[in-house]
């Protein structure tokens, strides 16, 4: 870690939030390296996490080696896990090809449509044996103490449509972080079957909160229970250079809005609550002005390669990552 640039400052605490986006969050994966690698712990310490999807599996790795207090460890987790994500060998090389080709098919050849339940489910548990190499979820009691760094990742209730935040402190065990819980989070329709807990049924958080942001707030009695910051690693482009106008290019922007639609909703709470304080029409001891900073992915991508693994993709989506969190700590 690196020491203080100067003395005297005051050590701000810092909540990072992960949107989701398929494989695009290997961007993710790479800027959350370079926030454990590189981050002056004598002025911000690591309040805790949020992510949904693919952002949530990245958050969680994050996480679980602060349990371990060892940042770098982290940073190692997020390389092997992306690795192993990565399709590598052949049959996986070709279904990750034809996958991709088929969903850009989609708008100019009848593609034929396939329900999750209509096929095996080794992809879900493929992901589930990694999660489970990378993190020792039967450990998580033991690690956990009141003042550990909390992790949330978002769902939502299929059949009720609740959204749901799965909580490392949540009072209800079924609501905490699992394996269970981070595929829960990352179950998209389209690719696999909805994630049973207890009498709850679960998809992809993309559809409630991505990321979870105002749980940061909420649920708080005193203002030093609320982070200072809230850092927002964004997949999703706000803004387009041109008009879209041929089918795939509008079916791309509808997907960023879409993904930023709730993001959005739960920075507007955050906003809100800032506008409100600094105008005094908000006098609360436990409420504070919370800063939003930004690290977002800049890269021009269209929505099936969410879906590609190809392993030079990971690893220029991660090395983006890379350079841009570094970027983001020099500009702090």
């Amino acid at each position: 870690m690196k020491p203080a640039a100067t003395t005297g400052q005051s050590v701000r605490t810092v909540a990072i939030a992960c949107q989701g986006g398929g494989s695009h969050t290997a961007f993710t994966g790479g800027v959350l390296q370079s926030l454990l690698e590189g981050l002056d712990t004598s002025r911000y310490q690591l309040h805790g996490f949020s992510g949904t999807s693919g952002g949530a599996l990245c958050a969680a790795l994050a996480w679980y080696s602060l349990l371990l207090d060892d940042p770098r460890r982290g940073s190692q987790l997020l390389e092997s896990f992306w690795q192993q994500m990565s399709a590598t060998k052949v049959p996986d090389m070709l279904s990750n090809q034809f996958l991709v080709w088929l969903e850009r098919s989609r708008n100019f050849l009848p593609t034929p449509e396939l329900s999750p339940y209509q096929l095996p489910g080794t992809g879900q548990d493929f992901l589930a044996s990694i999660l489970k190499q990378h993190i020792d979820f039967a450990q998580l009691p033991s690690l956990l103490t009141p003042h550990s760094p909390i992790l949330m990742a978002g769902a939502v209730n299929v059949l009720s449509g609740e959204f749901t935040v799965f909580h490392s402190r949540h009072q209800n065990p079924e609501k905490r972080i699992s394996v269970d819980a981070l595929l829960a989070s990352a179950a998209i329709p389209e690719l696999f079957r909805a994630v049973h807990i207890g009498k709850d049924i679960y998809w992809d958080g993309l559809f409630s909160e991505n990321p979870p942001i105002r749980s940061f707030l909420s649920g708080h009695s005193s203002r030093d229970a609320k982070p200072d910051e809230i850092w927002i690693i964004q997949i999703n482009p706000e803004r387009q250079r041109r008009e879209p106008q041929s089918i795939s290019e509008i079916g791309d922007r509808r997907n960023e809005l879409a993904g930023n639609l709730s993001l959005n909703q739960e920075l507007f709470f955050v906003r809100q609550t800032n506008d409100w304080l600094a105008k005094g029409w908000l006098s609360a001891d436990h409420m504070k002005h919370i800063e939003l900073r930004f690290i977002s992915l800049e890269t021009d991508l269209d929505y099936p390669s969410k879906l590609d693994r190809r392993p030079s993709f990971i690893e220029e989506l991660m090395a983006e990552g890379r350079r841009q969190g570094s970027e983001f700590l020099q500009r702090l």
